[in-house]
């Protein structure tokens, strides 16, 4: 679904990837993982088309994304941090979302449902604390039944509860056949959840595996034991 081609990318002189060959496929849920400035939001924002490889190519469907906007309309996309208008409500928010969408089939109000965000719908967002701003990203991500799911630290600053509701969501929306990326600092909220995982590090892919592969090649039995394996090993 998404062919990621030798893409690199050049801030200036510092290299923030280099040479990223990835396929992500429909059903795959990819566990996006790697130290601080190893290039992850960079991979990320090159996928949705808010950074421009300085070579290489994306194809979504077999079709290059570069100069192509019309392929984000499959995407649900979470971001670290929401930045939204402080003086807007979340009301009006996720009505200029829907506005801009135009999605046209029945919209997944489950989590809206949830978190309860009719009860905050009229609040402004520069009220909202960082816990609930994550609740209306995760919503509006969900919102449009995407075909992809794109989440970067999708649990972050989420009170127990909602983390454990998020995650289920995950879940059910990886078991219904989306391709589902997930960034993640803490490796133990990824057991269960993946199939895949990809560790970057200095701009590179230092390894991709699947799950299953993973497992048996470390004689871990969970995921977030079998990468921390695969690190020291490789640091040694």
């Amino acid at each position: 679904m998404i062919e990621i081609k030798s893409i690199s990318k050049n801030f200036g002189s510092t290299q923030a990837l280099r040479d990223i060959d990835v396929l992500l496929e429909e059903g795959q849920c990819f566990g996006l993982i790697g130290p601080n400035a190893c290039g992850k939001t960079t991979l990320i924002k090159s996928i949705l088309g808010m950074v421009i490889p300085s070579q290489g190519d994306i194809l979504f469907n077999e079709k290059s994304i570069i100069g192509d906007v019309s392929y984000r309309s499959d995407i649900g996309y979470m971001p670290q941090i929401g930045k939204y208008p402080e003086n807007m409500t979340v009301a009006q928010v996720i009505n200029t979302i829907r506005s801009i969408r135009k999605y046209k089939v029945e919209e997944d109000l489950e989590l809206y449902h949830a978190f309860d965000i009719g009860q905050i719908a009229h609040k402004k967002m520069r009220a909202l604390s960082g816990g609930t701003t994550q609740k209306v990203s995760a919503t509006i991500a969900f919102l449009f039944n995407p075909k992809v799911l794109i989440l970067d630290e999708p649990t972050a600053g989420l009170d127990p509860l909602a983390a454990d509701i998020l995650k289920e969501k995950i879940v059910r929306e990886h078991q219904s056949g989306k391709l589902i990326l997930i960034t993640s600092h803490l490796l133990s909220e990824l057991d269960d959840l993946l199939t895949h995982v990809i560790f970057m590090q200095e701009g590179s892919i230092l390894f991709n595996h699947s799950i299953n592969a993973l497992l048996a090649h470390t004689g871990q039995d969970r995921v977030s034991k079998a990468i921390s394996h695969v690190l020291k090993t490789k640091a040694k």
